[in-house]
């Protein structure tokens, strides 16, 4: 099936329209055509290759919603028609003991990211989201439900799930008390979802413009993390710290703020960490530690639970046409909170 999207050839020089095929349909495959494409961090960073890992042509995009227009002879589970959503992972091994467990996001023999990974079977590089179509093993199509709002449903596939399994991981729930740091795209779902789960939710911030829009989405308080008295008065108040903050900073001024083994988790940044003390690691138990999206059925879990809770991302719709205007923005976190491209407005 041919297709076009929009695909970064270089990393300095802009996405333009580009055509190719998507791989013959296998009997286990189902064909979506794209309505909504989520424009995700990761995306800006790997067209720009800072990770040092992009295959040129790149068209990104991990945060998909599409209609059902084809299903291979084996598919049971989706019909023409039907509205589903793709995350990060299109494939994975299926038979080490973490894809039993549900966490394909921690294959043993890695999973196939959405885009910029070779696909396991034709070794093709795989194409995401910034496109018209795209073609996903069965296992890892996900069912929209009909609650959601499908052109605010995309952030959910990234941001969402990112924010949503640490929570999870860390029980949180009435009585907990949670602060997030930074509330950018990742930042402001993790604020509307741990609310959801009941618990007491603090916004760390440098900017203490952001104190109203924490309150809107439903924060219970504010902690401006460069004013120092309020930074020693919150010490020993958090059971989980989310942080969501994209580029490489310094933790250690944070770690205090932990509970008696409490856990600072890392969502945002990817790459070499800023040399940190640990001395209020060692004074308080307390715990580092990083995850990395979440597993399909805990995907649909989150897709369920956002339903069922109205929660949606806040989001600016954009034509394809815009992402690379969009892209600037992005590096000036210009955008309130998260970009979709709605496909079906875009004239590519």
């Amino acid at each position: 099936m041919k297709t076009t999207g929009y695909a970064a050839h270089s990393h300095d020089t802009p996405l333009v329209p580009y055509e190719y095929n998507c791989r013959q349909l296998r009997e286990d495959d189902v064909a979506i055509e794209i309505l909504y494409s989520g424009v995700c961090h990761s995306d800006l960073h790997t067209v720009k290759n800072d990770w040092g890992w992009t295959l040129y042509p790149s068209v990104p995009g991990h945060e998909i919603v599409g209609r059902v227009i084809a299903v291979g002879a084996k598919v049971t589970g989706y019909n023409k028609g039907d509205h589903v959503a793709v995350g990060c992972m299109v494939d994975s091994c299926q038979q080490c003991s973490q894809c039993h467990a549900g966490e394909e996001q921690f294959c043993e023999h890695g999973f196939t990211q959405t885009y910029n990974s070779p696909d396991p079977h034709t070794k093709e590089i795989t194409k995401g989201g910034y496109a018209k179509n795209i073609v996903v093993r069965e296992e890892f199509v996900l069912a929209v439900p009909a609650a959601l709002d499908l052109a605010k449903t995309a952030p959910l596939l990234c941001a969402g799930i990112t924010t949503y399994s640490p929570l999870r991981t860390w029980n949180v729930g009435p009585g907990s008390h949670v602060a997030v740091i930074g509330m950018g795209g990742l930042g402001h779902m993790a604020v509307k979802l741990a609310v959801a789960m009941g618990a007491h939710v603090t916004v760390v911030s440098r900017s203490a413009h952001k104190k109203a829009d924490a309150e809107a989405l439903g924060a219970d308080a504010f902690l401006l993390s460069n004013d120092e008295h309020s930074m020693e008065q919150a010490a020993s108040t958090f059971d989980l710290i989310v942080d969501t903050v994209p580029v490489k900073h310094d933790v250690t001024p944070y770690v205090p703020l932990l509970k008696i083994d409490g856990t600072l988790t890392l969502v945002g940044q990817v790459g070499p960490m800023a040399e940190m003390n640990t001395v209020p690691l060692v004074m308080g138990r307390r715990r580092i530690a990083a995850s990395l999206i979440g597993g399909i059925a805990e995907t649909q879990e989150m897709l369920d639970f956002c339903a069922r809770m109205n929660i949606l991302p806040e989001v600016e719709m954009i034509t394809m046409e815009q992402i690379n205007e969009a892209f600037e923005r992005l590096e000036r976190a210009d955008v309130h909170y998260r970009f979709v491209i709605d496909m079906q407005k875009s004239t590519f």
